[in-house]
């Protein structure tokens, strides 16, 4: 046996272990939105809290899914800018024409509290907040009728602290929010449904916050998180910290992709994944075997163009598009064609690798770098 063939033959074993990943995560993805909602035990007064920051493709829908609620407790709405010229104020308005009746208050305070602009922001929105619940998400998330009553069902149990939700993806511009999309879809959400499910996994997502501002007094408040890259991953240990759980409801919001070119997606991508890699160092390597098409096609020729290693690249192509099929159908809508799934997976490969050299990362003009995902630069500091 030649050392290529041994080496093939390594791949080969990845890409086992990667067929393996592959089926789990589709057969636990199939419960996603299965479950009817839970009539929660109250419908407590919430404040909704939204940074914004631009008027990205399909704002004003997102934004819009967050007051068509099949909720009978009162919500308030709170969006925040830091330039009271930012052109989402221009949504804003279109949202209250939408909504004349709806409890809407947009903060515009260019102040910094620390180097993560979005959490600056939100601490300059919660004086706003007039009500105990609060409820943070992400710009870009556009939610179904049933979010609030499922956030608040889940909230209300025994020993739970937060509440954060899984998301999908959402293209809303050309092919590259598409491909955006995908990887969001077909990548990231079947790694966080097993991951949770072998409890290797603890996420708190942007995709949604919901907690008590008691218990946000209790972790030190938003203004702790300030310096912070992953501040959403950082207020979910801090409520752990305190003996709580952050719950996952079994369903599923959408993030919405809107990148315009290659550069930008892949920077985007590159970023989380360093992230990632900075959090969760050991479970970033071991997410090598989520890439078992990648896997695949680099041991065939390393084994010579055997028949097993075509085999295994057509199962690692249909587990993949089985994948897919399940995270459609939990979703409800596609997030991408089918032809398009082997492009999206050799990318998502390489935002991988090239993730393994990056130490530093950029975010809104700020640098931070990557060993500890918190701020190493800020211009003019």
């Amino acid at each position: 046996m030649t050392l290529l063939h041994a080496l093939g033959l390594v791949f080969l074993a990845m890409t086992a272990a990667g067929l393996a990943y592959t089926a789990a995560a589709a057969v636990l993805v199939r419960r996603l939105g299965r479950a009817p909602p839970p009539a929660p035990p109250e419908a407590p007064a919430l404040t909704l809290l939204k940074p914004l920051h631009g008027a990205e493709p399909g704002l004003l829908e997102a934004l819009s899914s967050f007051l068509a609620q099949d909720y009978p407790g009162p919500v308030q709405l709170v969006l925040g800018v830091q330039d009271p010229a930012d052109p989402a104020v221009g949504v804003v308005e279109a949202l209250r024409a939408r909504h004349p009746g709806a409890d809407i208050a947009l903060v515009a305070d260019g102040r910094l509290h620390g180097a993560n602009r979005k959490v600056s922001n939100l601490v300059n929105m919660l004086p706003s907040a007039r009500h105990g619940l609060l409820v943070l998400s992400d710009a870009d998330i556009t939610v179904p009728p049933d979010y609030l009553a499922r956030i608040t069902a889940a909230l209300a149990a025994p020993g739970v602290g937060a509440v954060t939700c899984y998301y999908r993806g959402e293209g809303r511009g050309g092919l590259w929010s598409r491909l955006g999309a995908m990887g969001v879809s077909y990548g990231f959400l079947p790694t966080v449904v097993l991951g949770v499910a072998l409890g290797m996994a603890r996420p708190c997502m942007g995709s949604t916050i919901a907690l008590r501002s008691e218990v946000l007094e209790r972790i030190g408040g938003l203004g702790r998180f300030a310096d912070e890259l992953v501040d959403d991953y950082e207020i979910g240990r801090a409520v752990r910290d305190l003996g709580l759980q952050v719950a996952l409801p079994e369903f599923l919001v959408a993030h919405g992709s809107s990148e315009a070119g290659a550069a930008e997606l892949f920077a985007h991508e590159l970023r989380w994944a360093a992230t990632v890699r900075a959090v969760d160092p050991a479970g970033h390597a071991g997410s090598v075997v989520t890439h078992p098409l990648a896997l695949a096609l680099i041991a065939l020729p390393l084994l010579g163009g055997a028949g097993y290693g075509w085999a295994a690249l057509a199962c690692a192509l249909a587990a993949r598009w089985w994948l897919k099929a399940e995270v459609d159908r939990a979703a409800g809508a596609p997030s991408g064609p089918w032809v398009l799934t082997p492009i999206r997976d050799l990318m998502s490969f390489a935002v991988f690798v090239a993730s393994l050299f990056v130490r530093t990362v950029y975010w809104r003009g700020v640098r931070f770098g990557v060993s500890s995902a918190r701020k190493s630069h800020q211009p003019g500091s």
